[in-house]
């Protein structure tokens, strides 16, 4: 549950920010927050869930693009949203695991945990 915490108030402080990058958990446990208050807002007060949806589709669009910016990807691919199945293909490339290194939008996500170094030779 504490997961689920961190990953929301990480993505509401970042509101507007489409740089940088987002890992998995916290990408995919933002989504899932928004989606459950937005059905049991539908549920309750349609007008409300609308209300909901317009306030948080800026966080979800930078969440997304930080998210594309982890797998090495710009924001930009969003837009295929907008097409005919490009909803698949967007999902398909926020599912992918991140750059294990640095790329040109950041340093690896500090939620990421990082694979021990082990010097050449030695198990």
């Amino acid at each position: 549950m504490e997961e689920i915490q961190n990953a929301v108030k990480i993505c509401f402080k970042k509101y507007g920010d489409f740089g940088g990058r987002a890992a998995r958990p916290e990408f995919w446990w933002f989504m899932l927050a928004l989606t459950v208050v937005n059905v049991i807002l539908q549920a309750v007060v349609p007008l409300l869930a609308g209300i909901f949806a317009l306030a948080t589709l800026v966080p979800s669009l930078s969440a997304g693009a930080r998210r594309l910016h982890d797998t090495g990807k710009s924001g930009w691919l969003q837009l295929l949203w907008l097409i005919p199945l490009g909803w698949a293909v967007v999902i398909y490339m926020l599912a992918q695991p991140g750059q294990p290194a640095a790329n040109q939008w950041g340093n690896v996500p500090a939620s990421v945990p990082q694979a021990p170094e082990v010097a050449p030779g030695q198990q």
